[in-house]
């Protein structure tokens, strides 16, 4: 068979990681935005003594830099989606970014304990009017950038792994929504201070924002460490494509699905058949609405097979 016919039969790996994703030029965008408010917070936060104000600005400089590394999986995995050193394209290099991003969420929120609990101890006059001010206007621009980045979660209906996210998009989110939490909590903070005199509560809030944070981090870092580890996906999307595939002739005896990008899975069947057909027709049997990029499956004739492997 010539070079040209075999090649009919070629694979193409990079399973549409070659193709620039959405999410990279709205994270770009709000990368723009955050930087220039992150200034602003955390200069305000010095100059005006305000604990909660400060904690928001460290935060967005965490999200920076998180959304950056963001950015740089998006680049890479595109410029190498056909490089033959990746056994299935470049796909995880998305949940590789959304790690990185969620170990940062956990870095700085314990930096905002540490820097409210020195406050606690140490406490300083607050200029509660020009705090609020820029608190507010943080909450608004966390707002235009949770626009911007559109994210949207998919629990799930049973058609594809738990893993299934955009994991750079949802790290992106992710910190975006810290962002707004935090902003929210500096305001609460702040008003409590100005109109009761509760100043103790700007670093107690800036405590309660970093241990939301801390469990936002602690959520991203098992998705994506499931898809870094190659997780089996759920029961339920075993069963269904055992449901497609066995009956009185054919038996599933291997079965293994997992995530190789988002939204994208390879999966390694081994079958057990009286009757068998070519494993072209088994995978044309698989639920097309389970994303599976590629399919490997191997195929026995059931006496050829011990009665112990079976």
């Amino acid at each position: 068979m010539s070079n040209r016919e075999l090649a009919a039969w070629h694979e193409d790996h990079s399973f549409g990681q070659d193709q620039k994703r959405p999410g990279e030029s709205r994270t770009i965008v709000v990368i723009a935005i955050t930087v220039a408010m992150m200034v602003i917070e955390i200069v305000a936060g010095r100059v005006y003594e305000s604990m909660a104000l400060l904690a928001d600005g460290l935060h967005m400089a965490s999200h920076a830099a998180a959304l950056t590394i963001s950015v740089f999986a998006y680049i890479y995995a595109r410029r190498y989606a056909h490089d033959a050193c990746y056994s299935f394209g470049t796909g995880k290099v998305n949940a590789l970014g959304g790690f990185a991003g969620a170990l940062l969420l956990g870095i700085f929120s314990l930096m905002m304990v540490w820097e409210s609990v020195h406050r606690i101890l140490d406490p300083a006059e607050i200029s509660f009017n020009q705090a609020i001010l820029v608190a507010a206007i943080g909450l608004v621009v966390n707002a235009i950038c949770a626009t911007v980045l559109g994210h949207t979660h998919d629990h799930g209906d049973g058609s594809s792994c738990s893993h299934g996210h955009d994991h750079n998009l949802k790290a992106a989110y992710m910190h975006v929504l810290a962002d707004a939490l935090t902003s929210v909590l500096a305001i609460v903070a702040l008003l409590a201070g100005k109109f009761w005199g509760w100043a103790i509560l700007d670093p107690i809030i800036g405590i309660v924002g970093a241990i939301v944070v801390a469990k936002w981090s602690v959520g991203l870092l098992r998705s994506t460490s499931d898809v870094l580890l190659d997780r089996q996906a759920t029961d339920l999307v075993l069963d269904r494509i055992r449901d497609a595939i066995e009956d009185d002739d054919h038996d599933v005896v291997d079965l293994h699905v997992w995530s190789i990008g988002p939204g994208l899975y390879a999966t390694e069947i081994i079958i057990v058949s009286a009757n068998p057909v070519s494993p072209g027709d088994f995978k044309k049997m698989l639920p097309d609405d389970l994303s599976i990029a590629h399919a490997a499956v191997e195929v026995h004739q059931r006496e050829d097979v011990p009665a112990s492997a079976i």
